[in-house]
């Protein structure tokens, strides 16, 4: 009789090393993530999270799909064909005042990776620098509809500079070339395929160095979700910070679990340097210390202004932080 105790005892340990959803015998809920862009840097930390199981000990069978622009990206999670998308927080906000059934449960990238850029030779330094200059943009993509707001914040109009438009790699095609002065890009990706491309010094002007500090990436779901399946919700954006912390801590970890996934993803060496320059944007002062994805609410006040103020929104429409960003399914503040 003494073998009994022994055996419960051996099935509650089993039971407690499954995940909730092993532990009741459930299917793993099929999640699709659309992330903003081609595979660069930012998006390791969900590669990261998916190798290290993260995703599957809360039940979720991630499946992480590639953008072509956040705007797409937004119409895809509005239209229940992607669960969450990955995506420029703003873009998502311009979309949900004019109606598109969307919110936002945590924003990674709270300092603005968005600069426009060339070659240092160019001697393009400062905003004023650029009147006159021709830029390669991407219509439709996060940095094209932040673009006028970044103009009028350095009181530049759009006749001052002329415009060539093409995807990602046209415009760097165009900065390599001579077709085009500089390129709308980010930070951490287009700045430095430019230069791994040429062997030349690029200097890139901030968006947020230059008037525009905005929150940029950050995860959206549909309306819908949040009330039709909270469970899940919290499960994805508890994955989701582990990765992302775990990305903080190890970014070359990140990279060659991305590499892993898709080999095409790009430059190793390259990739490293975008991640450790995309985690150095997960925080502001405020925010500092806490986990990855809890912004603070006063800086997505700033970025309603930010658009009221020069991104063509309503006043009327602006409402409250609270109305485009939620911070209820992230885990508990520590």
């Amino acid at each position: 009789m003494k073998l009994l105790p022994a055996l419960l005892a051996g099935a509650v340990g089993a039971l407690v090393a499954l995940s909730p959803a092993q532990a009741q015998n459930k299917p793993a809920d099929k999640v699709t993530l659309m992330l903003n862009w081609y595979l660069y840097s930012e998006h390791a930390p969900f590669f990261l999270g998916k190798e290290l199981g993260y995703y599957k000990d809360e039940g979720i069978d991630l499946e992480i799909q590639e953008g072509r622009g956040s705007a797409v990206t937004a119409q895809a999670v509005a239209a229940k064909s992607a669960t969450f998308g990955y995506i420029d927080v703003t873009t998502m906000i311009k979309a949900a005042a004019k109606g598109a059934p969307l919110k936002s449960t945590g924003v990674l990238f709270q300092v603005s990776p968005m600069s426009v850029m060339g070659f240092t030779e160019k001697n393009i330094k400062t905003p004023k620098d650029i009147v006159g200059k021709t830029v390669a943009v991407t219509p439709g993509d996060s940095m094209s509809q932040m673009w006028p707001v970044f103009l009028k914040a350095n009181n530049i109009t759009q006749d001052q500079i002329k415009i060539v438009s093409g995807d990602a790699q046209t415009k760097l095609n165009a900065v390599m070339n001579g077709q085009a002065d500089l390129l709308l890009g980010y930070v951490m990706d287009q700045a430095i395929k430019l230069q791994d491309a040429t062997g030349k010094p690029v200097t890139p002007i901030r968006f947020a160095d230059s008037g525009v500090n905005q929150i940029s990436s950050g995860i959206i779901t549909n309306k819908n979700l949040l009330t039709e399946s909270p469970d899940l919700v919290k499960r994805f954006m508890r994955a989701s910070t582990k990765a992302a912390a775990a990305a903080e801590k190890d970014p070359a970890a990140a990279v060659d679990a991305m590499l892993k996934a898709n080999p095409k993803a790009g430059v190793r060496d390259t990739l490293i340097i975008g991640m450790k320059q995309s985690v150095a944007l997960y925080h502001t002062p405020e925010t500092k210390g806490q986990a990855p994805f809890r912004v603070d609410m006063k800086n997505v006040d700033k970025s309603l202004d930010l658009l009221v103020q020069y991104g063509g929104m309503e006043a009327s429409t602006r409402g409250k932080p609270e109305d485009y960003v939620t911070l209820d399914f992230l885990p508990d503040a520590k």
